[in-house]
């Protein structure tokens, strides 16, 4: 099994249907996916893991401008992670960790925000919290994570 970028089409819209019966209404990717189907857009910013035929992982990944940054010490690009979801016949067999680790081989620095009750996996991928106090006067409590060479090169500077 591996990770792979989701085709933006009807099947895949057909997929996110059955996440949707499972998960937070605000952590469903249908709505996002229905606004901008383009049939077979090979762009899109969501990716999953297939068991067979079976869309079982999921999440929205997408890098946004350094200029933008408010969450790292560098102004530079970073990737934001979204709506990783992993239908529950399915969890704790390794395909959130698969997603994460996707997001990771690209080399930039991360920041999600997690669901509720989700913190402690996401302490497990080494992901740590935003200390920013402007942040939270925003009502936003994101996790982050850097690749090693920028937390040594931010932590020697």
């Amino acid at each position: 099994m591996k990770v792979e970028r989701l085709l933006i089409n009807y099947k895949t819209l057909e997929e996110f249907k059955k996440f949707r019966e499972y998960g937070i209404q605000e952590l469903s990717m249908y709505e996002d996916l229905e606004n901008n189907i383009i049939e077979n857009d090979s762009t899109s910013p969501f990716y999953g893991i297939y068991y067979g035929n079976t869309l079982v992982a999921r999440m929205s990944l997408y890098q946004v401008d350094g200029r933008y940054n408010e969450y790292f010490e560098n102004r530079h690009n970073y990737l934001e992670l979204w709506k990783l979801e992993v239908l529950p016949g399915y969890q704790s067999k390794g395909y959130g960790r698969m997603l994460v680790d996707y997001a990771k081989s690209f080399g930039l620095p991360i920041k999600t925000s997690p669901r509720v009750k989700s913190e402690g996996f996401w302490e497990k991928m080494d992901f740590t919290s935003v200390k920013y106090d402007l942040l939270r006067d925003k009502g936003e409590n994101p996790l982050v994570w850097q690749p090693k060479d920028e937390t040594q090169t931010s932590e020697s500077a």
